[in-house]
């Protein structure tokens, strides 16, 4: 990806999202929790600079069978649907996101892990498209799925511009492969620099269903052609229609 102009929002260089997340790391034997330091989240191009190191994604143990899940304090009833104190899905391929209060509205693309060991990312130049990685887990399923979109292009703000606007008790719906949709509801909405990332907290080793909505955030180092900070949505399933 290349650093494009200067963004109209913040003044600062828009450029092609620099969201470098890092891969989700799972429990091995449901016991021990897998680090592999020194590589990234998201494949870069030669302007891209050194991502903070992330657990390697190849290793994540496949998924378990559904297992009876600890109830949440915060689920809530909605007309219609399911409605459960705490639930898993089998997994399906997500193939919608929808949040209605910023108008996100965007199909998925899966996301493979590349020769470095790090996640690719979507399509630098298509403004309206979220990406999962499809060796991991589905949104919906037992543990914690990881969902990335870019903040800006080369030419216009993209998917995530305005996921810093959401905020505890608001929800998404993640339309799946299967026919289901999956409604999450946020716990919170954090700003983490890149050198200070909270590994564990944000792929956490779960028995619940768990997904973190992932961009870029903070101002844009030029030097670095890299924003500084990540910020991450967390949320968890609530209820299944």
């Amino acid at each position: 990806m290349t650093t494009p102009p200067d963004p109209v929002s913040t003044g600062t260089p828009r450029r092609t999202s620099r969201w470098v997340v890092r891969g989700v790391f799972w429990a091995v034997a449901l016991a021990v929790l897998l680090y592999a330091f020194g590589g990234k989240i998201f494949t870069s191009d030669a302007t891209s600079p050194t991502a903070p190191p992330v657990p390697s994604a190849t290793k994540q143990a496949p998924a378990a069978a559904p297992q009876p899940a600890r109830p949440h304090a915060s689920a809530s009833s909605r007309p219609g649907k399911t409605s459960v104190s705490s639930l898993a899905m089998p997994r399906s391929a997500p193939i919608r996101l929808r949040i209605p209060k910023i108008r996100v509205d965007a199909p998925f693309t899966g996301l493979k892990i590349g020769p470095t060991g790090a996640l690719d990312p979507p399509p630098a130049d298509d403004t309206n498209l979220v990406g999962w990685q499809s060796s991991g887990i589905s949104p919906g399923q037992r543990g914690t799925a990881i969902v990335a979109g870019h903040l800006d292009t080369k030419t216009s703000p993209a998917v995530f511009a305005r996921l810093s606007e959401l905020s505890p008790g608001d929800s998404f719906e993640v339309d799946r492969d299967d026919g289901t949709t999956a409604v999450f509801l946020i716990d919170s909405v954090e700003n983490f620099h890149k050198d200070d990332f909270p590994d564990k907290r944000v792929y956490e080793d779960t028995p619940d269903a768990l997904v973190r909505l992932i961009t870029c955030a903070g101002a844009y180092n030029r030097t670095a052609r890299d924003y500084t900070e990540n910020l991450v949505v967390f949320a968890h399933l609530d209820t299944v229609g």
